[in-house]
Order: structure tokens, then sequence, then C-alpha cells
């Protein structure tokens, strides 16, 4: 195996994904490999599916996990998609315990983030200017980059809007969407809602709409009438085990260079 070839794993409120990624090109060298999130998804419950996701590719070494909260030297911060218990919790410590491979966790949408900016939508302001990355899932992520650096942990989908008592995640994301049994219509205009805030806040040039919400970019694409340039995101479902990769990669060098 080279040493560009890391495992990233993306974990979600429903699912585990995890595949071998050349960190080099952003190319996926193995189908992505799922499993259920478990229910409740406690952290002694989610080491033994990230257990499963290390046995089933055989792998050792360095592994890149983009976690469903924010994640402050590999130490969760909050939980609004998965069981409270993760708040405080290490994941490195957590998920190390099961395999030994070292871990560097971040933010899932900041892991999305990274990809999209090195391999796609985002390639075009890498050098210059504000991007902002919505993932449209579960709840809705967002990340930040300022002239192609990343502002970590930025926690989007929990912003109010005007006039409503309810974070923004619970009213317009993907699987709100679902539940409901919304049309386009209306989710496209809650989401432009959400969008101009953002953009009024942040002042972005870019917003970049990733993932699973994203690939139904054309059915609502007529009711975004943000100020902002809009853009789907290329990589979809495939930029948080790309950008988890990438991210472990580039700081387990950043280590090994500091010893």
């Amino acid at each position: 195996m080279k040493d560009t070839t890391i495992l990233g794993v993306d974990v979600g409120a429903t699912g585990f994904k995890g595949g071998l990624v050349d960190v080099k090109t952003g190319a996926m060298l193995t189908e992505r490999f799922r499993f259920d999130t478990p229910q409740p998804a406690t952290p002694s419950a989610m080491a033994y599916t990230f257990r499963s996701l290390i046995d089933h590719f055989e792998y050792t070494g360095v592994v890149g996990v983009g976690f469903p909260a924010t994640v402050h030297r590999n130490v969760a911060g909050s939980a609004s998609n998965i069981d409270k218990a993760w708040i405080g919790t290490s994941i490195s410590e957590t998920f190390g315990r099961m395999r030994d491979v070292s871990i560097y966790a971040l933010n899932d949408a900041d892991a999305a983030g990274i990809a999209t900016m090195n391999f796609g939508t985002g390639r075009s302001h890498k050098e210059d200017g504000t991007v902002v990355m919505i993932t449209i899932g579960t709840g809705l992520g967002g990340a930040m980059f300022l002239d192609g650096e990343l502002v970590p942990n930025f926690e989007l989908g929990q912003l109010y809007l005007k006039g409503m008592d309810i974070v923004a995640e619970k009213w317009v994301s993907n699987k709100v969407r679902k539940d409901t049994n919304m049309d386009w219509k209306t989710f496209g205009k809650r989401l432009n809602k959400y969008l101009t805030h953002v953009n009024s806040i942040l002042n972005p040039d870019l917003i970049i709409l990733g993932g699973g919400g994203s690939k139904y970019y054309l059915d609502y694409k007529k009711y975004l009438k943000c100020k902002c340039e809009i853009k789907p995101a290329e990589m979809r479902n495939t930029a948080g085990t790309v950008g988890a990769a990438v991210y472990a990669y580039q700081r387990h060098q950043r280590k090994v260079a500091a010893v």
C-alpha cells in the first residue's frame, strides 16, 4: 500500500461509510463500504461499528474520520444527531481502542469541504475568496474557507432564522423533506430563505451545496434566488470520505515532520 493511500471514514447519523483514497488525486481506490450507524449512537456502540469497517478493509495505518459534531483536537464538542454522551469524548481514543490505527478526526462537513476545495467545485476559489459549503443530509452541515484555508466547525445548520424558534436544520434538511413528504417548491423556497440568511451574514463569493440533498439540485434550483453564486458539489457522497483521508494525511505528515 502506498503512503498516499489512506482510509477515509465518513460517519453520519444513519451510516458509517469508508473507503481507501489516493490523497494526491482524490480518487477512490475502492468502493465505499457502508454499515448502519447504531441506534442509539453511543460512543461504545459506534466504536464497534468502526472496528467492523477497519476489519472489512483489513487496514492498518492512518485513518481520517469525518464526524457529525464540532471537533477540537479529536474531541467531539456537540451532538446534534448522535447520542449526547459524545460531548467531551475523544473520537480518536474511543475508536482507537478497537484497532491499532492512528486516527485524525474532524467535523464531517469540514471533511466534505476539504475534498471539494481540492478536487471539486471549489477549485476555482482555492487561492482567493470566501467559500461556504452546506451539506444537506440528516441535518445541515457547514464549512467555510478563506483563501483556501479551512475555518473549522462552522455549524451553520444551528442558525436560527428571523422569526423562528427552531434551528435551520430542523426546518429544511433532506431528512425533514423526506419525513414531511415536502414538494420541491416548498423545499426550494425554504432552502432559499436559509441560504439568503447565510449570505447576509458571511457574504461569500460562492456557496456550494453538498450532501445527499445536492443530487436533487435541478429539482429545486429555480427556487434559489440568493444573490450569491450557488453551485452543486461535483463529488457529492464521496466528498466526506475523500476529505477525511486528505485531512488525516496532512495532519500525520505534520506530526512526523515535527518529530
